[in-house]
C-alpha cells in the first residue's frame, strides 16, 4: 500500500532523465499516459471509451478490433476537457457502428500496455438471456486516502485487517456481471476536509484541500480501472458530487465551522462529475450525466438526479447555493422527461424496468436520509407506469423492503405486486460509512449494517428477477429476493453465442406467464441437469425449485419467500468476526 507521503507529490515532478507525472496516486512517464480509463454504453451499437492524460489531446484516438492482434480500426474526437483544480485532462471518443453484444479489443492513444483493453456491446432490446448487473452506491476511495483498516480521531467502521474492499470483490466477479451502476456518492473526494481534521491525513492545511481533494477524487477512478476498463460504468450524480467540504464540517477541538467559502472553483457544482463522465442522454433524450436512460437485454434502466431539477418549482436538496448547483434543465425538463420515458418503454421487448437514483423515494422510510420532495416528484410516476425495481443508496447501510406504494404494503409482496420493491444499499464502502437504523418498520424484509456490501440483479426471463445483497469481504450472498412479475414477452435469439451471464446465475424456466402453484406432490424431484419449474409441497405451500448448472440452491414459497434449504427460513447468517450494529 502507498504512504499518504508518496501519494502526496506535485502534479509534475521533473528528475534529470526523465519527466514523471502523478495524478496523486498512479504516476506515469509521460503527459500522454493514459490513466482512469473507463466505458460507457451508448446503445447496443457504440460505447465511449473515457480516460485522463496530463496534458490536453488535440485528437483523441481508440484503436479498436475483434481480434487482439488486430486494432486496425480507430475512432477520435475532439472531447479533450478540464476544470480549475483538476489535474489531468478528460479524454471521451464515442466508437460507433459496432454489433450487439460483441466483444471489442481496444487501446487508447498513446498507450503502453502490453496487451489490448475489451468491452463487450450492450444486449439488444429483446434478447431475452439471462443477465446479471453489479450495483454499488457510496463506495468512495480505499486505502491511506480513503477507507482503511485506521480511521482518524472521532470516526468509526474501519475494515477489518486484510478484509478486501469492494472494489476487490467487484474485480473477483467480474466475469459474472455484465456492467456495473454506481448510483451517485462515487470518490467522496470532499470528505478530504474530514480527514484532515481528524488528523487521518496528516501534513496537509486547508490551503492545500484543492490538490487533496483532486488526489483522493484520482485516486478512485485509479483503483477502480481494473473493472471500468472492461466494465461499462453506469452512474448517477448524488449530493458529494456537489461540493467540496462534505456538506459542511465543524472542527469539534477548534470550534471553527468551514462552510463552501472554502471551495474552490472546479470541485462544487458538480464540476468534476460533468467533465469526467458522457452517459447515454444524447441517445435517451435525457440530460448530460444527470438523468438518461437505456435498454439492455430484457430490462429498460433509468437514471435520475434526486439533487436537483425535481419538477413543479420544488428545489432538490443540493440545489440553490453557491457550492451546490441547479437546475440543470429548464422547467419540469426532468420530471416530463421522465414521465415521457416511461411512458415509451416497449414491455413485450424490455418487461423489465429499473430505476436508480441516488436518494431514496419513500419519505416514511429511513425518513432521516430522504427527503419528502424526492417522493413527491417521482414516486407517483414509478407506481402509474409499473417501475418494477427502485434502487438507490444515500443512507449507509442495506434495507430491501417489500413492494410499496403511499405507504400502503402490496398485499402479493414478491408474486406478481402492482407496487415496485426498493432496494437501499449505500454500504460500498466510503471513510467513516455505515449508519444505524432508527425504528424497524413493517415493510422492511430485510435491513443490516453488519459490514460493507454491494448487490447483484439477474434477470432470468421475463418474469422472474433475482436480487442478491453480497459481503464485500467474501461475496456471499446474504439476502435473496426472488420477483415474479407477470410480463409478457416477446422473445428473441440473442444476437451472440456467448452465455456468460446464463452460467452464472440462477436459471427459472416458466411455462407462460403464470405464477407457481401448488400441486399434491410432497416429493422433492431432482435431476442432473438444470430443473425448472419443479413443484413440490411443504406445510401445504408450493415451492418453485431454483437451480444453478444441476445443483439445488434453495426454492421459493407461493408467497414469493425465498429459502437457502428447502422448507427452511431464508436469513442468512452475517460474516464471520463482525460485531457491528
Amino acid at each position: 500500500m502507498r504512504s499518504f507521503t508518496q501519494l502526496f507529490v506535485a502534479a509534475t515532478v521533473f528528475t534529470r532523465v526523465l519527466a514523471q507525472y502523478s495524478d496523486g496516486y498512479e504516476t506515469v512517464n509521460l503527459p500522454t499516459d493514459p490513466v482512469q480509463i473507463r466505458l460507457a454504453y451508448q446503445g447496443p451499437f457504440a460505447m465511449i471509451v473515457s480516460w485522463n492524460t496530463f496534458e490536453q489531446l488535440p485528437n483523441p484516438t481508440v484503436s479498436y478490433g475483434t481480434d487482439p492482434d488486430d486494432l486496425s480500426l480507430s475512432a477520435s474526437s475532439s472531447v479533450s476537457v478540464t476544470y480549475p483544480t483538476s489535474l489531468t485532462y478528460n479524454n471521451h471518443v464515442n466508437i460507433t457502428g459496432l454489433s450487439p453484444f460483441t466483444t471489442y479489443y481496444y487501446l487508447p492513444q498513446y498507450s503502453n500496455a502490453t496487451t489490448p483493453y475489451s468491452f463487450t456491446t450492450a444486449r439488444a432490446a429483446g434478447d431475452m438471456t439471462s443477465f446479471t448487473v453489479g450495483v454499488v452506491v457510496d463506495m468512495g476511495t480505499f486505502g491511506p486516502l480513503g477507507l482503511s483498516t485506521t480511521v482518524g480521531n472521532g470516526a468509526a467502521n474501519p475494515l477489518r485487517p486484510g478484509e478486501q474492499t469492494t472494489i476487490t470483490a467487484l474485480t473477483e466477479l467480474i466475469d459474472s456481471y455484465e456492467f456495473l451502476v454506481h448510483a451517485g456518492d462515487i470518490s467522496y473526494a470532499d470528505a478530504w476536509l474530514k480527514e484532515e481534521i481528524q488528523d487521518y491525513i496528516a501534513a496537509t492545511t486547508i490551503a492545500q484541500g484543492a490538490v487533496v481533494y483532486e488526489h483522493i477524487l484520482n485516486a478512485f477512478y485509479d483503483e477502480l480501472e481494473q473493472v471500468t476498463s472492461s466494465k461499462p460504468y453506469m452512474v448517477n450524480p448524488g449530493n458529494h458530487e456537489a461540493n467540496c467540504d462534505n456538506g459542511g464540517t465543524t472542527n469539534t477541538t477548534s470550534g471553527v465551522k468551514y462552510t463552501e467559502s472554502i471551495c474552490m472553483v472546479g470541485q462544487t457544482n458538480f464540476t468534476g462529475y460533468i467533465n469526467h463522465f458522457r452517459m447515454p442522454s444524447g441517445p435517451s433524450g435525457g440530460l448530460g450525466n444527470m438523468w438518461y436512460s437505456y435498454d439492455y437485454g430484457m430490462a429498460h434502466f433509468v437514471h435520475i438526479d434526486t439533487e436537483t431539477d425535481l419538477g413543479n418549482g420544488v428545489p432538490g436538496p443540493d440545489q440553490g447555493s453557491t457550492e451546490f448547483a441547479g437546475p440543470f434543465g429548464t422547467y419540469n425538463q426532468q420530471i416530463d422527461w421522465f414521465a415521457n420515458d416511461l411512458a415509451s418503454v416497449n414491455r413485450t421487448l424490455t418487461p423489465w424496468v429499473v430505476v436508480f437514483g441516488h436518494r431514496g423515494i419513500l419519505s416514511w422510510y429511513l425518513s432521516s436520509t430522504t427527503n419528502p420532495t424526492v417522493q413527491t416528484a417521482f414516486e407517483g410516476l414509478l407506481y402509474q407506469y409499473s417501475v418494477d425495481v427502485y434502487i438507490n443508496g444515500h443512507a449507509h447501510l442495506y434495507e430491501r423492503t417489500v413492494p410499496i406504494y403511499d405507504g400502503v404494503i402490496d398485499p402479493n409482496g414478491l408474486n406478481n405486486p402492482r407496487a415496485p420493491m426498493y432496494l437501499t444499499n449505500g454500504a460500498a464502502g466510503h471513510y467513516d460509512g455505515l449508519d444505524t437504523f432508527g425504528a424497524i418498520e413493517p415493510y422492511s424484509a430485510y435491513h443490516t449494517v453488519a459490514d460493507y456490501s454491494w448487490a447483484t440483479l439477474t434477470f432470468i426471463n421475463s418474469t422472474y428477477m433475482s436480487l442478491d445483497g453480497r459481503w464485500s469481504a467474501n461475496n456471499t450472498v446474504f439476502d435473496s429476493a426472488l420477483l415474479y412479475k407477470a410480463h409478457t414477452a416477446v422473445v428473441s435469439t440473442s444476437t451472440s453465442s456467448s452465455a456468460s451471464a446464463a452460467a452464472t446465475s440462477s436459471t427459472v424456466q416458466s411455462s407462460g406467464s403464470v405464477p407457481p402453484t401448488t400441486t399434491t406432490s410432497s416429493a422433492m424431484t431432482t435431476t442432473s441437469g438444470v430443473v425448472g419449474p419443479t413443484y413440490t409441497n411443504f406445510s401445504g405451500l408450493g415451492h418453485l425449485l431454483i437451480y444453478l448448472l444441476g445443483v439445488h440452491q434453495g426454492d421459493i414459497g407461493s408467497a414469493g419467500t425465498w429459502y437457502n434449504a428447502v422448507g427452511q427460513s431464508g436469513k442468512c447468517k452475517l460474516p464471520p468476526s463482525r460485531a457491528r450494529s
